[in-house]
């Protein structure tokens, strides 16, 4: 009896995936795409959803990050082995590539709800003794390696995800891209609904694209240009060779380049953005497409730390599956939410102690700051006036960072280095602290035991951020660039505070960080800091809405109802 046995009695909805953050055990994700992944997965898991994900297998990884005492990242590969987490199936594929033929085989991880149901997660891997050894490498590294690679990898995943799902028996109703490198999946859809070529006059009538958008859902995920994967067609034609005629393919994903993107939203009847600002900043990007957003979520009982379990557990019953519940926030005693919030508080900095001199004390005012070292973030906002910074935080706040900037971001590496270089210039006036390898335990330890989740991305370059989302969780205020789901959530002095002017940019202006700073400076010194020692009681109402306004919505349950509602079942 197979393990997919009972898994292939009905159709399923096909989520493909670059990336799936289920566990830090198996390190097949680089951050918040994949994290969001992951809880898609067990939000389908928990509300019994016909879903079947598909992913590569990533053996090293994305990376682990060491860091320096100047602040340099080390990359070492993220080595794992899929033995001990996943079981391997019997059954493999072919994808042609530059004129050899790719062996694929097929991994399976169960995610079971504790409500008993579950979902099959696929994993695809070309590290065989019957391949090439340039092929064996394929799903090595996740984003890793030029365009070479990388375009193999999409087709792995896309086409060879395609063809695994048919031989294992699945039989699919829906496939949903999860961002663009999954967009090679519809030509492989295309092949199996061609026309017969004697009923039609023209020969790209042969290809029924309709037939395929109707089976397609495309997530856009940036409104950065950068983000969206192109490839040249001569590259393409060294890859692919006759496998799909180009002069079809110029029709569907560009005249220039394979824009992947492009590929999936031509092929797609349902496309969407992660939240209702990205989904207006890609239709300025992509005119002439209809993009809906469906707002991203997390997943409420893996974002939730263990104190506050304990007291959601006891005063609002069946939260973990029922995320509305959290508007009965009310009915927590503050006294209660207040000690469930220094639980969580303490063991962060206790575990922060541990790993850096920073010495930090469970009753100073502590912000995060943990996210993707990328220069659209502006991680070093905050230090925009640092003699003012000094002035309003010195004794009275403390800083905890975290976060991985990909190998080839020379900048995002830097702005690792200034913090570091900041953190040494206030030594002995403001406590900072860096906490390498930021990963999936890290994120929960930060965001439930910070008291402010501090968040600068340059509008409008935040497509959504689940971070926050996170902290709101735990009863942790959002302070943030009005950007991504913080449109949403935020009521000033409510759930939290913005940053900077109302969101109406449709494109970056970077003239806005000394406009960003002052508003960062005046909130931060004559708001919040005397609100966290002056007034406990407006803190913990301020904790519980974030928990009752922003936990209560920005959950994947609520979101995978939409996308059920909006794109499934259409």
């Amino acid at each position: 009896m197979s393990i997919l046995d009972k898994y292939i009695t009905e159709p399923k909805i096909a989520y493909f995936s670059m990336e799936i953050g289920l566990m830090d055990e198996i390190p097949t994700y680089s951050g918040g795409l994949g994290v969001l992944a992951g809880d898609t997965v067990k939000s389908a898991a928990d509300l019994n959803l016909p879903f079947v994900p598909v992913t590569l297998i990533s053996r090293k990884g994305y990376f682990y990050q060491e860091i320096d005492v100047q602040g340099h990242q080390i990359e070492r590969p993220a080595v794992w082995d899929p033995e001990k987490m996943l079981k391997k199936t019997s059954v493999k594929v072919t994808l042609m590539m530059e004129g050899r033929d790719v062996v694929i085989q097929s991994w399976v991880y169960i995610v079971q709800s504790p409500r008993g149901s579950s979902v099959p997660v696929i994993y695809l891997d070309t590290d065989l003794p019957e391949n090439h050894p340039d092929d064996r490498t394929l799903t090595d590294h996740l984003y890793g390696g030029g365009d070479d690679y990388r375009l193999k990898q999409e087709a792995i995943l896309g086409i060879g995800g395609v063809r695994m799902l048919r031989k294992l028996g699945f039989r699919i109703k829906k496939y949903h891209m999860n961002e663009g490198h999954a967009a090679f999946l519809t030509l492989e859809l295309l092949h199996k609904f061609k026309k017969d070529i004697e009923a039609v006059w023209d020969e790209s009538q042969i290809w029924d694209t309709e037939a395929v958008k109707d089976l397609c859902v495309f997530t856009t995920h940036t409104p950065v240009e950068a983000g969206h994967d192109k490839f040249s067609y001569e590259l393409y034609n060294k890859v692919f060779g006759d496998y799909f005629p180009e002069k079809i393919l110029k029709r569907l994903a560009g005249d220039s380049k394979i824009n992947m993107t492009l590929l999936g939203f031509n092929l797609s009847k349902y496309v969407n953005g992660v939240a209702k600002k990205h989904g207006e900043v890609s239709q300025s990007m992509f005119p002439g497409y209809i993009i809906n957003a469906i707002t991203n979520g997390v997943h409420s009982y893996t974002w939730t730390c263990d104190s506050m379990k304990k007291v959601f557990d006891k005063y609002l019953l069946g939260w973990a599956n029922e995320p509305e519940i959290f508007v009965r926030v009310g009915a927590i005693p503050d006294e209660e939410l207040w000690a469930a919030h220094m639980e969580a508080k303490k063991k962060l900095i206790y575990y922060v102690n541990s790993l850096s001199d920073a010495g930090m004390d469970p009753d100073t005012l502590t912000i995060g700051f943990a996210r993707r070292a990328t220069a659209y973030k502006r991680a070093d906002l905050l230090f925009t006036d640092i003699k003012r910074l000094e002035k309003i935080g010195k004794g009275k706040i403390q800083i905890i960072y975290a976060g991985k900037a990909h190998p080839k971001d020379t900048v995002g590496k830097q702005l690792i280095e200034k913090i570091f270089a900041y953190k040494q210039e206030l030594k002995g006036k403001i406590k900072i602290a860096f906490i390498q390898n930021y990963n999936m335990e890290v994120a929960l330890k930060l965001a439930s035991g910070v008291d402010i989740w501090l968040n600068t991305p340059l509008r409008p370059l935040e497509a959504s951020g689940t971070s926050g989302m996170k902290a709101a969780h735990n009863g942790v205020m959002n302070f943030s660039v009005l950007d991504g789901w913080w449109i949403e959530g935020h009521i000033e002095g409510f759930t939290g505070w913005s940053i900077g002017p109302a969101p109406t940019e449709i494109r970056p202006d970077n003239n806005m960080n000394k406009i960003d700073a002052e508003d960062l400076y005046h909130k931060l010194g004559d708001i919040i800091i005397p609100l966290y020692y002056n007034d406990r009681k407006t803190w913990v109402r301020m904790m519980q809405n974030a928990i009752g306004k922003n936990a209560y919505y920005f959950n994947s349950h609520r979101m995978m109802r939409r996308y059920v509602t909006e794109a499934y079942i259409r």
